[in-house]
């Protein structure tokens, strides 16, 4: 029982990949170096599936064509027709967190599992909702919508700005994190076969889900915050 706790353990801290030798060292941890990979992918990904674009789509634009709409569509219904201008960061943020989830059946350690790569995350969504607050309704308005719907739920609103990016960061952490637990406490007690099956679910069907959890929420604050 020590060896697999042993073995967990060693398996759950964060590693640095490399150092970049200045300011006394800089240490790159292996969650930056799956990102950057994440970041390479997609951007070649990209290239691919818009390199000639016709304007009667067939074959690979036709799959690209439908994904985007089929995303629009998912982001309009929540945010309504004022919320087209954020799409293109929503989708992004949806498209990483998804890839970012479910590469470790090609062998990676997902960047997710870091508390750090999810708290930046959470960051960037709780900006985005409060500058969407500020973009809808103005400064005065944004400073105005911590009173309501009355004046006594000021602290409450208050503290809406650290629990809800908290929240959003320990869910897709916590999801993420336990699911690596659970596949590698799997592969250690039956190295050969299940682990496949289980892969199947917790490293993609799982992952996208968290993805999904994620991106719902960030829009669904967002929504609200677009609200007169």
């Amino acid at each position: 029982m020590g060896n697999l706790s042993e073995k967990l353990m060693e398996e759950l801290e964060s590693k640095t990949a490399f150092t970049i030798p200045i300011l006394g060292g800089i240490p790159v941890p292996d969650s930056c170096v799956v990102t950057w990979i994440i970041i390479g992918v997609l951007i070649i990904l990209s290239i691919i599936f818009t390199h000639g674009l016709k304007k009667i789509p067939e074959g690979k634009q036709c799959l690209i064509e439908i994904c985007i709409e089929k995303l629009n569509g998912f982001f309009l219904g929540i945010l309504g027709p004022k919320g087209k201008k954020y799409l293109p960061i929503l989708e992004t943020l949806i498209i990483y967190i998804g890839f970012s989830n479910i590469i470790g059946i090609f062998g990676f350690v997902p960047p997710t599992k870091d508390i750090n790569v999810t708290a930046a995350l959470a960051g960037i969504a709780i900006i985005l909702i409060q500058a969407t607050t500020i973009i809808e309704r103005g400064g005065k308005g944004y400073f105005k919508h911590f009173a309501e719907p009355m004046a006594i739920m000021l602290p409450i609103n208050i503290l809406e700005l650290v629990t809800r990016p908290l929240s959003l960061c320990m869910r897709l952490f916590g999801n993420v994190l336990g699911a690596f637990v659970v596949m590698e406490l799997i592969h250690l007690c039956v190295p050969v076969g299940l682990p496949v099956v289980f892969s199947l679910y917790f490293d993609i069907f799982d992952g996208c889900i968290q993805a999904y959890v994620f991106v719902f929420l960030t829009s669904l604050f967002m929504s609200e915050a677009m609200e007169e």
